[in-house]
């Protein structure tokens, strides 16, 4: 298998702009892909999933240094399947035309909304998840009658060139191809008609400003800071059980990952010992192969950085594994709680992308309320309560991309709901209905009757009768 260094070394200057001038040629010759095509094309992936499952896991574990086989099979292949068939089980019902109600000024006439495909679609995916980041979109993209273009990250190009390889097999490449090598730059300023980036809101919004040198319309998902509560009333066993596993899977390296906790001042430490228990069944040593490294030696000081930051300024760092914090030499940082924290820490500044807990303590949940306000919008909020007025209150006073009650993240999993940011945590959705809609152009079309009333002039009694009728009947739409 080609490294990343030389797939990056061969990649011709130019290619992408090639790429997407061959899919725009097949998209102008064939702009409408029939239902029985998409089907194909998403029963294609599903297969392609199935059958090198093993090759997947073993490449994107290289990518990473380490990466939990488990992890992979659950949270990308899973995750890509069950949205790939049930995509294709709504499919035929979804692209239908939409009959539209018509106003009684134009009795006779026809509305319908047609959802067309917008054409070629770019793709950039992160490297966390770069399976499921690039195939949840991409199902999207291909259910609506698109064309697509997906670059993964520099991290993911071992996975890249074995994604392109086995797609090239099985699926043409005027419907969908992966581009090795290709940079950010060079493929996001390509006129696209859609643009999808997954990523950090700085990237984001230099994707954003260079789609918008060709009108290009984006969806970004952004990620952020998303905060965690748990009330008086919640079990704090139960919430640690749930809550360590969302913070600790892909060692805490997701975009919808509880970025940091509130907890009433009276359970803290018993959260901590809980916190400990757990992830010592889980884990037993931060060698574990379960335990997944960080991503890169960039991402790895970055963390220890922001772990120094944080001891400098008051923080005390709490290791839930027994042994070393961290070890260098497999880039995996031990799972920690940081007690004490202030807002003066790039830990409570920064989306930590890393094993790293804070935790915040609280009286009234209005200081909580009143501490998300304060921030970005987040892509997700996470309640452990089960006191339903809890419930509500924070779901009227807050705001973020998607929530998940007594759980984390598991709303990224449901099919029939779109997922997707708000303000810095991104903007758009995908996923099910939502997700066809966003990358199609749903086309409104009139037909008018053959016999319709007209207004034109020359004006006079006749449009003032017709006039003083229709403002004074109940219902004109």
């Amino acid at each position: 298998m080609n490294k990343p260094t030389e797939v990056l070394a061969t990649s011709e200057k130019g290619a992408s702009r090639k790429v997407f001038d061959r899919l725009k040629d097949a998209y102008r010759r064939q702009p409408y892909i029939d239902l029985k095509t998409r089907l194909d094309t998403l029963k294609k992936i599903e297969e392609i999933l199935i059958k090198n499952e093993a090759a997947i896991c073993e490449t994107i574990s290289q990518d990473f240094g380490n990466r939990s086989f488990h992890e992979t099979k659950i949270l990308e292949i899973i995750g890509s399947i069950s949205g790939l068939r049930y995509t294709r089980k709504k499919l035929k019902k979804w692209i239908k035309p939409q009959k539209r109600h018509v106003s009684v000024l134009f009795f006779g006439a026809k509305n319908v909304v047609i959802p067309q495909a917008k054409g070629v679609v770019g793709i950039v995916t992160p490297w966390n998840y770069p399976l499921f980041l690039s195939l949840s979109p991409l199902t999207s993209v291909i259910a609506a009658g698109n064309r697509a273009m997906i670059k993964l990250a520099s991290n993911s190009q071992n996975l890249c060139v074995l994604l392109q390889s086995l797609f090239s097999k099985h699926i043409p490449d005027d419907i969908v191809t992966f581009l090795p090598g290709v940079g950010a730059s060079e493929f996001s300023s390509l006129p696209f008609d859609h643009l999808v980036f997954t990523g950090s809101p700085d990237v984001g919004r230099t994707i954003m400003k260079s789609a918008s040198q060709h009108l290009t319309p984006v969806t970004l998902e952004l990620g952020g800071k998303s905060p965690t509560i748990i009330t008086e009333d919640y079990d704090i066993l139960a919430a640690v059980d749930r809550i360590m596993y969302s913070k600790l899977v892909n060692s805490g390296q997701m975009c919808v990952a509880p970025d940091y906790l509130f907890v009433p001042a009276n359970k803290v430490e018993t959260f901590i010992e809980a916190a400990k228990a757990t992830v010592f069944a889980r884990y037993s040593e931060l060698e574990s192969k379960d335990y997944t490294s960080i991503i890169d030696q960039k991402a790895y000081d970055r963390l220890m950085d922001t772990l120094q930051d944080a001891r400098k300024k008051g923080a005390e760092i709490i290791n839930l594994l027994p042994g070393d914090e961290n070890k260098d030499s497999i880039r995996k940082i031990s799972p920690l709680i940081a007690k004490n924290v202030t807002e003066e820490m790039r830990l409570m500044q920064e989306e930590i992308f890393g094993p790293i807990l804070p935790i915040k303590t609280y009286d009234k949940i209005d200081e909580v309320i009143d501490y998300i306000n304060s921030h970005e919008r987040p892509l997700a909020l996470y309640i452990y309560s089960n006191n339903k007025k809890v419930q509500e209150k924070l779901l009227a006073h807050t705001m973020s991309g998607g929530v998940s009650i007594n759980d984390c993240a598991m709303h990224v999993g449901q099919h029939d709901m779109p997922f997707g940011g708000i303000g810095n945590s991104g903007m758009g959705q995908y996923h099910g209905l939502e997700g066809f809609m966003e990358f199609s152009k749903m086309r409104p079309v009139f037909k008018q009757a053959k016999r319709a009333l007209s207004l034109a002039p020359p004006y006079g009694d006749k449009t003032d009768r017709i006039y003083n009728f229709v403002t004074k009947m109940k219902r004109i739409s």
